[in-house]
C-alpha cells in the first residue's frame, strides 16, 4: 500500500516561485514513474510533469522552461519546482504514482492548492 502526501502549496504573486513536495510511503517509490497533475475549477485534470524511475523528465508545453520535476529516491519524495508563476497556474496540484505492472494499483495524493495572484 502507498500513501502520497503533498505539501508546499500556497498563495504567491505572479512571477514568484513555489516548491511542491510529495512524500510517499511503501516500498515501490524508487521503481515507479511519478507525475504531477493539476486541476482548475471547471477544467479537466491535466498532466504537468513526469519523471521516470531513472530520472528522465517530461513537461507540458505550458510549463516547459518554468517548472522542474525531480525526485529523491532515498527520501521517497518527488518535487515540483515552479518558477515564474502565472495566474493561469492556479490549481490544485496532485502527485500520482503510476502502476508499476499491469494489474497493480496506482495512487493519488490528496492535492495541494496553488494560487497565483496577478
Amino acid at each position: 500500500q502507498v500513501q502520497l502526501v503533498e505539501s508546499g502549496g500556497g498563495l504567491v504573486q505572479a512571477g514568484g516561485s513555489l516548491r511542491l513536495s510529495c512524500a510517499a510511503s511503501g516500498t515501490i517509490f524508487s521503481i515507479a514513474t511519478m507525475d504531477w497533475y493539476r486541476q482548475s475549477p471547471g477544467k479537466q485534470r491535466e498532466l504537468v510533469a513526469t519523471i521516470t524511475s531513472g530520472g528522465r523528465a517530461n513537461y507540458a508545453d505550458s510549463v516547459k522552461g518554468r517548472f522542474t520535476i525531480s525526485r529523491d529516491n532515498g527520501k521517497k519524495t518527488v518535487y515540483l519546482q515552479m518558477n515564474s508563476l502565472k495566474p493561469e497556474d492556479t490549481a490544485v496540484y496532485y502527485c500520482y504514482l503510476r502502476k508499476i505492472v499491469i494489474g497493480a494499483n496506482d495512487y493519488w495524493g490528496q492535492g495541494t492548492q496553488v494560487t497565483v495572484s496577478s
